[in-house]
């Protein structure tokens, strides 16, 4: 194998490789050196291999003569890479070599004019920086006196050792190297492969250099106080720094270390353990040197700790999984996980098809939108554990921008963000990260602009740097795998909607919910309250009943309150030893749920002047039920139900349409100022607005004004103009399902949502009627029952009028006509 293919030590056990004798230095692992070759067979040997990044081994020896016994050089060595090579006149060479690792040189020969030998692999004993933290903290006590009294030691090597604490072996090679200890210390420090015993080595030869430098100074101090004592006056910066310097040298030779010093050399081997990146490893040191000075009060040094502990808690190098992004094995969790909702599954496949293909995260980010219980958070926990991820989760509602992103270190109180928070308890920096609750976020009385800093996390250009406010150095967050939740896609801030693909969730059809309850929710509810699955039977007609009456959300939490408290219910009665096992039965469910909740009068009998609607909310579809009623009055039209601007407008256009067409209704031109309308919203409490219920209010008055009911089996959606054309609305499927689930079968659309329809189940759509309409009278037609009244308006029976108008009444419609 040619040398120069060989890139790791590790495969050149066994393999032949020149020996470079060395009389001046000793060349450690891990560590880069600038040497001037002059020995000829070591030129030679250069020479002969003028291959780059060329792997030999640097030996050591004491040998002065020009001929070195193959034998003595058969021991451990540095096997080195020749960097660069640079020929000098006088025939020697400039080179550059970086340390590999130690190796064992046996069969050492002399042929072709330089040295050869064959690799063995050595292995090293290792010691935990915990074990090896006393002799350590020895060490650079006394290496610190060295600083202050020997001059070839610079003031710098102690910094520079506390720097390098996470690896106890390569801080005995570095401190060997530094403090500049005789080439036979140097050189028994690379033979001793058990780093105890190494740092033993390292400890003794850097003591007998102090005792050395002791009784130097014991010698010469006569004469250096005679010359003091003659010279000019010392400044008090001066008389500091020998102050300080005696201190040290007096803990050097006590053995002992200053607690701020132990502290700090603690930290810093914690932040060579966390391998931090360059430029937070600089702030990171800088901070740990802070704690050294006698300057820093209590206060700053608590707040420098916590700094210090932030940065290292986070996951800078540490990854979960592979990195690959398995379909198959997202596919597969989403079918274990999450019932139904195919559409949402494909779409969220599509994008990590995209990311798989690219290699990277980089792009649109998949925001879940669908009313609470519809499983976005169940599906990314399944991509998480698909991925081998793991998933953290972040509520940006009500949260402001230091909460989010952090505060500044120069306030009161400072502290890092809750998104930095949760990737350093994630343990990795790739998690899956949910951003729930982002059409909240911003809203209420937050501090700063958690949106704008929310979007510059997010872009693409800044994600690998981001940078929290506390910690102030960049984080790569370009391998964390961000999905957003929310209700409604289009309440997230513009700016910030533009960051993300939106995937709809419309909610569960009945039949989905009572498997879902069968197969997920009830195993695990009837275990967390103490039960076996053979003991809890509940049919499936039973759980319809359930689902109709007291969960007709969208999703499934009413449901699993439902059953968590008719099994709560279940559980008191085992503990009493009434019974060993119960079948759930509509009777059980009125006893502990009451009343079903979804049962309305509307939804029994036709009524004049009340019209079931759609609406859509964040939480889904839902029935809306539009009451109209006249009484004798002025012409007045009251408005009440908590409506926005856009609905009040809606039922001003409806009235001014129905007296458009008071004729064709058979309403007399009188009733309009002999009688006020009420319209009505039931459910006031809660905020309604939105163009989409112009149909059903257009009815609602025609009902009323007419006396004529309405058919109780329709739910109807449009917007209506002023001409009585019916305009397309939004929200089309998840208006459907709401209407399925309440058991209505017939829905009234306007005709332009035809093609809506197709994202309406299958199964949801083969079940009902559907009628697209383009203009009111089509409405009209379809849901008044009967003809107009001719008597006093009268109750509904049977489903169709028994009233007439009155005698004057009638005969002014009919002179109208």
């Amino acid at each position: 194998m040619p040398l120069s293919d060989v890139r790791k030590a590790s495969d050149l056990a066994g393999e032949r490789i020149p020996v470079l004798p060395i009389r001046s230095t000793v060349v450690y692992p891990s560590g880069a050196t600038a040497l001037q070759i002059g020995f000829a067979p070591n030129v030679e040997a250069l020479n002969a291999h003028p291959e780059p990044e060329l792997i030999v081994a640097i030996a050591s020896t004491l040998d002065d003569g020009h001929d070195i016994p193959p034998r003595s050089l058969e021991k451990v060595a540095t096997a080195v890479r020749v960097l660069d090579r640079l020929n000098l006149p006088g025939g020697t060479i400039q080179t550059t070599l970086q340390g590999l690792r130690r190796i064992h040189l046996d069969d050492v020969r002399f042929e072709d004019g330089f040295y050869t030998a064959r690799v063995r692999a050595v292995q090293e004993v290792p010691l935990s920086p915990e074990e090896a933290e006393p002799v350590v903290e020895r060490i650079l006590a006394t290496v610190a006196g060295l600083a202050a009294k020997v001059d070839r030691v610079p003031d710098e090597v102690p910094r520079i050792l506390r720097m390098n604490l996470g690896d106890p072996g390569r801080f005995a090679d570095l401190a060997s190297t530094l403090c500049n200890l005789r080439l036979p210390d140097r050189d028994a420090v690379l033979q001793e492969l058990d780093v105890a015993r190494r740092l033993a080595v390292v400890l003794r030869s850097v003591e007998l250099a102090w005792d050395r430098a002791r009784e130097v100074e014991a010698a010469v101090a006569p004469g250096e106080a005679a010359a003091e004592g003659e010279g000019q006056p010392r400044s008090p910066r001066d008389r500091t720094s020998d102050i300080r310097k005696r201190i040290q040298a007096l803990q050097a030779e006590l053995g002992e270390v200053d607690p701020l010093e132990r502290e700090a050399d603690e930290m810093m081997r914690r932040l060579e353990m966390a391998r931090l990146p360059s430029r937070p490893a600089a702030v990171a040191r800088r901070e740990a040197e802070r704690l050294r000075s006698t300057s820093t009060t209590a206060q700053e040094a608590a707040e420098i700790r916590a700094y210090l502990e932030a940065l290292i808690s986070l996951p800078w190098n540490k990854r979960a999984g592979d990195g690959r992004i398995d379909l198959a094995a997202v596919e597969e969790a989403f079918a274990q996980e999450h019932l139904g909702m195919d559409e949402g599954k494909q779409r969220l496949l599509e994008v990590l098809a995209v990311a798989a293909l690219r290699g990277d995260l980089r792009g649109p980010i998949p925001c879940i939108v669908g009313p609470p219980g519809v499983g976005k958070r169940t599906l990314a926990m399944a991509i998480g554990r698909a991925l081998e991820r793991p998933v953290v989760r972040l509520e940006l509602g009500g949260r402001g921008e230091g909460q989010l992103f952090g505060t500044r270190r120069t306030r009161t109180g400072a502290q890092i963000g809750k998104i930095m928070q949760l990737i350093a308890d994630a343990g990795v920096k790739n998690p899956v990260f949910l951003l729930e609750e982002l059409d909240e976020i911003g809203l209420g009385n937050v501090e700063g602009d958690p949106v704008e800093a929310m979007e510059e996390m997010l872009d693409n250009d800044n994600r690998d740097a981001f940078s929290d406010l506390y910690l102030d150095v960049p984080f790569d967050l370009s391998e964390t795998f961000f999905i957003g939740s929310a209700g409604d896609f289009y309440r997230i801030p513009r700016d910030l909607r533009d960051h993300f693909i939106e995937i709809r969730i419309a909610g569960y059809t009945p039949e989905e919910k009572i498997t879902i309850a069968r197969d997920w929710l009830l195993p695990r509810i009837v275990e967390e309250h103490g039960l076996k699955t053979g003991e809890v039977e509940i049919a499936d007609e039973t759980l319809l009943f359930l689902t109709r009456g007291y969960a007709r959300d969208a999703g499934v939490g009413n449901l699993r309150r439902s059953l968590a408290a008719i099994l709560r219910f279940i559980a008191r009665q085992k503990a009493d030893g009434e019974a060993a096992q119960w079948t759930v039965t509509r009777e059980m469910i009125e006893a502990v749920l009451g009343f079903p909740r979804s049962i309305t009068p509307a939804e029994i009998r036709p009524e004049v002047g009340v019209v079931t609607g759609l609406a859509w909310t964040a939480s889904g579809g839902e029935l809306m039920f539009i009451e109209a009623l006249k009484m004798p009055g002025t012409g007045r039209l009251v408005i009440t139900g908590l409506l926005g601007d856009v609905m009040r407008e809606s039922v001003n256009a409806a009235y001014s349409y129905v007296r458009s067409r008071a004729e064709e209704l058979g309403i007399p031109r009188d009733t309009f100022g002999e009688y006020d309308i009420h319209v009505h919203f039931p459910v006031g409490a809660t905020p309604k607005d939105g163009p989409s219920a112009g149909a059903a209010v257009t009815l609602a008055l025609a009902s009323s004004l007419s006396d004529r009911p309405v058919r109780h089996d329709q739910a109807m959606t449009g917007e209506v103009t002023l001409r009585g054309k019916i305009l397309e609305i939004g929200g089309v499927k998840e208006k459907v399902l709401a209407a399925y689930r309440a058991g209505i079968t017939e829905v009234i659309l306007p005709a332009g949502n035809e093609r809506d329809l197709r994202d309406v189940p299958p199964d949801v759509r083969d079940r009902m009627t559907f009628h697209k309409v383009e203009r009111m009278d089509q409405v009209f037609d379809l849901a008044l029952m009967g003809e107009p009244r001719r008597g006093p308006r009268a109750e509904v029976e049977g489903g169709a009028p028994h009233a007439s108008r009155l005698p004057e009444r009638q005969a002014a419609r009919d002179a109208n006509r």
